[in-house]
């Protein structure tokens, strides 16, 4: 074997040790007996877009947009 291919084995597999271990790291940091308790008002607030008339709006003007611009590229003969 070459030296490069030797090299470049190496550096894969201390890639995915670095991986791993790192991933071992971060889900060493989740907290998973904490008990959180939280008391919030009842008031009940709704987002815009949490309302489908905004999507459906919205999906119907992506489609004419699609097909302004598609039919834009076409060239009309007479």
């Amino acid at each position: 074997m070459e030296i490069s291919v030797i090299t470049k084995k190496m550096q894969k597999f201390a890639f995915a040790m670095l991986a791993f271990f790192l991933s071992i790291a971060a889900s060493a940091q989740e907290a998973t007996d904490s008990k959180v308790t939280t008391t919030t008002k009842t008031t009940h607030t709704e987002e815009w877009y949490a309302d489908p008339t905004y999507i459906i709006i919205g999906a119907v003007l992506f489609i004419v947009l699609i097909a302004v611009l598609v039919m834009g590229g076409r060239r009309r003969r007479d």
